[in-house]
């Protein structure tokens, strides 16, 4: 059963039969309607009812669901009960609205109590100042750690890493690590990997938990610790530590700054929000619509959107000029103009197959100059292959439709020139803009679509003035 249903079930014993078969959409819907009802006439306990059990995924959850004033009279009203895990689990969009409307003194504590990765999210877009008045409100230990998380750039290694990790010496016995974890404050609430540095900070070795554990006391550290140790740079960029945690299947990995000393630890759920986010992005901008969220205002989603639509537009101007050029040849054939987006069509959709599978392994590293020239053989090959399944199969299609048999062969030579080029382009034009040193996702959509659009209507009309009249 999913975790809300389960806390649901808990709160309604009585009804646990009938909350286990609703659907979780539903199990949502009632909350998010009873906490809303409850807001309204400021019923205190209700609220704190509703809301004991909750896991801070789903906490994040309803809240996003929320209108925007209720978010706040929720946490305000839920005081020192609301979990301040909540908020790393929020929408960025959620997170920074509520980071504005909040007062400093709630998000102080939660950056107190918060890990540093997670604490840096909170605050990293609010103002200058809301951000150094919080700095004031914490404690010396916290504000340091995330003040060097700020020294790194976004998107980087420094910048999701946390900055609270165990690291002994390598003269230390496995009694001496385990008395020391059990008696100092300043460690991190769960780690699962000790790092052994020396004089200088510089990480030698690591040690797994279950190792040290399953040690004797006596034992030196250095004798358990395993010395081929990856180590990550603080200005690394988090997409590369994203490939080395899953080509190296890491749990978590130690950062250094630019003297190799050791500065924190990225751990294997910040990767996973990583390898999530890129994917989003690459999604997102494929499609053309940015950084976009569903909780963004109209304002920000057709400023997001507008500018691709409107490239979009000149391209479908440029085809529309090629078009144009053969209006003298259409006029004299309806049927071309019926038949003439099923060529344009089936060119853009098999682009659209290869450049996808290729902006993915550049993203993966996956695509490089070792292979580049095997998987555009291949590439080309499958495109040819495409184009004369497919131009049989349309071909048969106007001859059926027309009785034209010298159509029906226009129509299947254009088609396997359009998915030819329309498999090339697809893998050219995104790996040239990935040399170049441009972000293939976003701008690749667009060429490409241009490519096969005028190939596409060239090829047909052009083979048709030509044979037809």
């Amino acid at each position: 059963m999913d975790p809300l249903t389960e806390d649901a079930a808990a709160q309604n014993p009585d009804k646990a039969g009938e909350t286990g078969e609703k659907d979780r959409d539903d199990v949502i819907g009632e909350l998010v309607g009873a906490i809303s009802a409850a807001l309204e006439s400021v019923d205190r306990d209700a609220i704190r009812k509703l809301t004991a059990s909750l896991r801070a995924p789903d906490f994040a959850e309803a809240i996003e669901l929320l209108d925007r004033d209720d978010r706040v009279a929720l946490i305000n009203i839920l005081g020192d009960d609301f979990d301040y895990d909540v908020f790393s689990e929020l929408d960025e969009t959620v997170r920074d609205d509520l980071s504005e409307q909040l007062p400093n003194e709630l998000l102080a504590k939660a950056v107190a109590e918060l890990d540093t990765d997670d604490a840096a999210y909170l605050i990293e877009n609010m103002a200058e100042r809301d951000r150094q008045e919080i700095f004031d409100r914490i404690p010396f230990e916290d504000r340091a750690a995330l003040e060097r998380n700020f020294e790194y750039e976004e998107d980087t290694a420094g910048r999701i890493m946390q900055s609270e990790y165990v690291a002994v010496a390598p003269f230390w016995t496995v009694g001496r690590v385990i008395d020391y974890m059990r008696e100092s404050d300043g460690l991190p609430d769960t780690f699962s990997e000790i790092f052994v540095v020396d004089p200088g900070f510089k990480v030698i070795g690591a040690i797994q938990l279950s190792r040290l554990l399953r040690t004797r006391r006596g034992v030196p550290v250095s004798e358990i610790m395993n010395p081929d140790r990856f180590q990550i740079a603080a200005t690394e960029d988090q997409e590369e530590v994203a490939r080395k945690f899953r080509k190296y299947d890491l749990m978590s990995a130690p950062v250094v700054d630019e003297n190799e000393r050791l500065v924190g630890v990225v751990t294997v759920d910040d990767v996973v929000d990583v390898i999530q986010d890129e994917a989003e992005e690459d999604m997102l901008a494929l499609g053309g619509v940015g950084d976009e969220t569903l909780t963004d205002s109209v304002y920000w989603t057709v400023r997001s959107r507008v500018p691709w639509l409107v490239v979009n537009l000149a391209t479908a101007i440029l085809a529309s000029l090629v078009i144009q050029q053969f209006d003298a040849t259409i006029e004299q054939m309806v049927a071309l103009a019926v038949l003439m987006p099923i060529v344009a069509s089936m060119g853009g959709n098999a682009a659209t197959q290869t450049m996808t599978v290729t902006v993915r392994a550049l993203a993966m590293n996956k695509l490089s100059r070792v292979n580049a020239s095997k998987i555009i053989g291949r590439e080309t090959f499958v495109g040819l292959a495409n184009g004369m399944i497919l131009s049989v199969i349309s071909a048969a299609v106007a001859y059926l439709w027309f009785g034209s048999g010298m159509l029906a062969l226009v129509i299947a030579l254009a088609m396997v020139v359009n998915l030819l080029v329309a498999a090339v382009s697809g893998i050219l034009v995104p790996m040239l803009l990935d040399y170049y040193g441009l972000d293939p996702a976003p701008a690749s959509g667009v060429l490409i679509t241009t490519v096969t659009d005028v190939i596409g209507f060239f090829a047909f009309l052009g083979l048709a003035s030509l044979w037809l009249f």
